[in-house]
């Protein structure tokens, strides 16, 4: 019975491993595409390390913003954005418009910029999520 209860814990805990190394692949892949697209997509605005232009383009590196307001980061890359933001304590009144991206490749970015330059997000951005953000 002590066995086999063994047993059972070492299967569970290696389940547990596995999936959490595919979940670490699958975001690492997800970051490899999202650095090309935002190569073709981002970096005029937000610069090659995701600084923006101070009062004019905001910050992607160390930003309160993307990871305070998720959703909000998503439905700007979405559908564009326009209208007052604050990010790290500046106030950013611009406009971006819609980069025309699928679903995964807004998943893919989204992975990207907040992995990067000082970010960090474990929970892994999906083409699903990003499918239920509307407008």
């Amino acid at each position: 019975m002590k066995n086999t209860f063994l047993f059972l814990i070492a299967i569970f805990t290696v389940s547990i491993i596995n999936s959490q190394n595919k979940q670490e692949t699958l975001l690492q892949e997800s970051i490899e595409r999202g650095s090309e697209i935002y190569n073709d997509f981002c970096i005029n605005c937000h610069m090659p390390n995701g600084e923006g232009v101070k009062n004019t383009f905001p910050p992607l590196a160390k930003s309160d913003y993307l990871i305070k307001n998720r959703e909000a980061s998503i439905r700007g890359i979405k559908y564009g954005q326009e209208g007052e933001i604050i990010v790290n304590g500046i106030t950013y009144n611009n406009t971006m418009a819609p980069m025309g991206l699928s679903d995964d490749e807004i998943a893919d970015v989204m992975n990207y910029i907040t992995n990067n330059w000082g970010n960090k997000n474990s929970k892994i951005v999906t083409e699903e999520e990003v499918s239920k953000i509307k407008k």
